[in-house]
């Protein structure tokens, strides 16, 4: 495995430090809206330095569970119609929202030249199984029965998210997979958890640093799926049909439990027929993107990744 990003290894040793001096209680004792507070400071901190020239503007749209925040993001003098990115930010189903992926998704808006529509889709453990899936469904059909207004390109429109958004995005890609009305032109999968099952060697063996098997407990248990029928939904790569969803690009970080599951996403999608590219940046950390601000590497490897989004649906 490659030696981390040094800027991050000095952040990462300073974060450890601050930890000892002032230990955290147990995740189980501390209510998800304080750390969802915790979260979002913190990634916003490290983050302050994404393009501003953008129009911005929040609403709701409804959904099967009630109405759901969205943000759109414009980048100025962009054309009329363009591309847009559906996009689903990550925190393991219970923590993120709009405010953490604020610059992310101002990067991948500015840089992709296209829109980003981001959903603040319900999160566990107040809204369990699958109601964040279904919310990131319905986003995704409004977008494309709604493109005109907001400006897409409906033959443009794409599904991305990070981490538990690129779980939202691949389960989105394979449930419209077979809708000739709403076709998806492109998948943006960045470290994505493409399974419910710890069985890929990752998962087993790279435990933080910054996605620590701890936490990925937490996450599951909030979720609470259980034997839901409709498990399914939380592992595209254990589908039992994935031919005929969108082009892909999956990226992985070389620092994450989710890397091999990612990897292997990437090879069921082509093993399917499926273009799909898969990119891994060795020496960087689960949830880089949000934390522009920690090393020059984040804004490289999204200008990167901006890029493939534009040649997809720019």
């Amino acid at each position: 495995m490659a030696v981390i990003d040094p800027d991050f290894a000095s952040f990462l040793e300073a974060q450890a430090a601050l930890l000892k001096a002032n230990p955290m209680p147990p995740l189980e004792a501390v209510p998800p809206e304080m750390l969802r507070a915790g979260y979002r400071m913190q990634r916003q901190s490290q983050d302050q330095n994404a393009p501003k020239d953008l129009d911005v503007r929040d609403f709701s749209l409804p959904g099967p569970h009630g109405d759901i925040p969205v943000r759109l993001y414009e980048p100025h003098a962009l054309a009329k119609p363009s591309g847009l990115l559906v996009y689903f930010h990550g925190g393991g189903w219970t923590i993120g929202d709009l405010e953490t992926h604020d610059g992310h998704c101002r990067r991948m808006a500015a840089w992709g030249g296209c829109r980003v529509m981001a959903v603040d889709y319900r999160l566990a453990p107040e809204h369990q199984f699958p109601k964040g899936h279904d919310d990131a469904l319905a986003a995704t059909r409004w977008a494309f029965d709604h493109a005109a207004e907001i400006g897409a390109d409906p033959a443009r429109i794409a599904v991305g998210g990070d981490s538990a958004g690129g779980n939202l995005a691949a389960s989105v890609a394979i449930d419209l997979k077979d809708d000739p009305a709403r076709k998806i032109a492109f998948q943006l999968l960045l470290y994505p958890a493409t399974t419910a099952e710890w069985k890929t060697e990752s998962r087993k063996t790279l435990d933080g640093p910054t996605l620590t098997f701890e936490v990925m407990r937490w996450f599951e248990k909030n979720l609470g799926v259980g034997d839901h029928p409709e498990a399914h939904r939380l592992s595209p790569l254990d589908a039992r049909d994935v031919a005929g969803v969108a082009p892909a690009l999956v990226v992985t970080a070389g620092h994450d439990c989710l890397k091999d599951e990612g990897c292997a996403y990437a090879e069921r999608l082509k093993a399917s027929g499926v273009e799909a590219r898969h990119r891994e940046y060795p020496e960087l950390p689960h949830d880089f993107y949000i934390m522009a601000d920690v090393s020059p590497a984040v804004n490289a490897a999204a200008r990167e990744t901006a890029q493939a989004l534009k040649a997809a649906i720019g």
